[in-house]
């Protein structure tokens, strides 16, 4: 009986010391600026707990075949630390991840994984309204034409 009572007391602890999960969804808008600006738009679904969060991320940039700009798509699983209490209305965030891309331009096509890092702020404005500002730089692996494109972005989040 004694041997549970450090348990127990250890399971209380954590329960009431146990804070909820914090989800949000932001719809983006943005461009990736490799190896010239074109437009780009996405979706990102993540939770967070306290300063550590997990996120998954789906973005589309267009193709120009007039300028010979491919299009990338990628699908991307992030792993973010946050300021977990705003800092005057601003939670800052860096960001590491990986996942899969897709670039084609014409009949070039190459489809393979690649991984992520940047960093951004999400800017409470109004209730569970943010505008979320991000900067990311990807690292394609195979053959893609451009290895290390960048993305700015800026979004609206809703948390919940």
């Amino acid at each position: 009986m004694n041997r549970r009572l450090p348990l127990a007391l250890a399971v209380a602890v954590l329960t009431l010391a146990a804070r909820p999960a914090h989800a949000d969804v932001t719809a983006f808008l943005g461009a990736t600026t490799t190896p010239s600006t074109r437009g780009a738009r996405g979706l990102a679904a993540g939770i967070a707990l306290l300063a550590i969060g997990f996120e998954f991320e789906y973005s589309d940039t267009s193709e120009d075949l007039v300028k010979g700009l491919p299009s990338l798509r990628t699908g991307m699983g992030n792993v973010y630390v946050q300021n977990p209490i705003p800092i005057f209305g601003i939670q800052f965030y860096g960001t590491i991840g990986g996942g899969f891309y897709r670039e084609r331009l014409g009949s070039h096509q190459e489809t393979r994984s690649g991984s992520n890092i940047g960093g951004g702020a999400k800017i409470t404005l109004v209730g569970p309204l943010r505008l979320r500002l991000d900067y990311r730089v990807f690292s394609l692996t195979g053959s893609p034409l451009h290895k290390r494109p960048k993305r700015v972005y800026a979004g609206l989040t809703v948390a919940f």
